[in-house]
């Protein structure tokens, strides 16, 4: 998936500074293991709001959008398909 690095130095910067985003495994669940709980999920909303410019109405709150990277990933891909002028994403 192609949001799948941004994603990834997220997380890292946002809530992981002492690991390389090597050793971040894209399928590593964020939720069970407590990287990311209430606040994180602002946190997230937040920056797919700016990173992607995704409405906050349009994000979809549920655990499973923040599962993993991966699950992030999707999500923004599914999210993006969705709208006129889809290639607003920012990939870096």
């Amino acid at each position: 998936m192609r949001h799948t690095p941004a994603v990834t130095r997220f997380i890292i910067e946002e809530f992981l500074p002492d690991i390389g985003e090597a050793d971040l495994d894209p399928d590593y669940d964020l939720v069970k293991g407590g990287v990311i709980d209430s606040l994180g999920l602002l946190k997230t909303v937040a920056w797919l709001e700016d990173r992607f410019e995704l409405p906050a109405d349009e994000i979809d709150l549920a655990p499973d959008t923040f599962r993993s990277v991966q699950a992030i990933s999707a999500f923004i891909e599914r999210s993006q398909g969705h709208r006129p002028g889809s290639d607003a994403s920012r990939t870096v």
